[in-house]
């Protein structure tokens, strides 16, 4: 009986310091938090926020619109989105639907060699 006392007592002992243990992980653990939480944002990847004045967010938003008017002064076709179309002859034309037929003639080739 002493000596399931003695284990007793010895499991109780070790348990009381698995507790400080934990206690002092968590410590440790929220100290971390609390210091990556305040250097940087949690939507972009733990990266350092940037922070912007109201001043600046006004220039960036009127450079923006004065790009998008020079965008738009171009007319349609003729900005930096749309680019000159480019015509190709019928022989062009020809010869890509021809490769075109050739690959699917090839697929087609290929999917009755599996099913059968």
């Amino acid at each position: 009986m002493a000596n399931l006392q003695s284990a007793l007592q010895q499991l109780r002992e070790e348990r009381k310091q698995a507790e400080q243990q934990v206690e002092t992980l968590d410590r440790a653990i929220s100290a971390l938090e609390g210091i990556i939480g305040r250097s940087s944002g949690s939507r972009n990847g733990g990266r350092p926020t940037r922070v912007v004045s109201a001043a600046a967010r006004r220039r960036m938003a009127q450079a923006q619109r004065a790009r998008w008017a020079r965008v738009r002064q171009k007319g349609p076709g003729k900005g930096a989105i749309a680019g000159k179309r480019r015509i190709l002859s019928a022989a062009a034309r020809r010869k890509i639907a021809a490769a075109q037929r050739a690959r699917w003639a090839r697929f087609r080739a290929k999917q009755q060699k599996a099913a059968a």
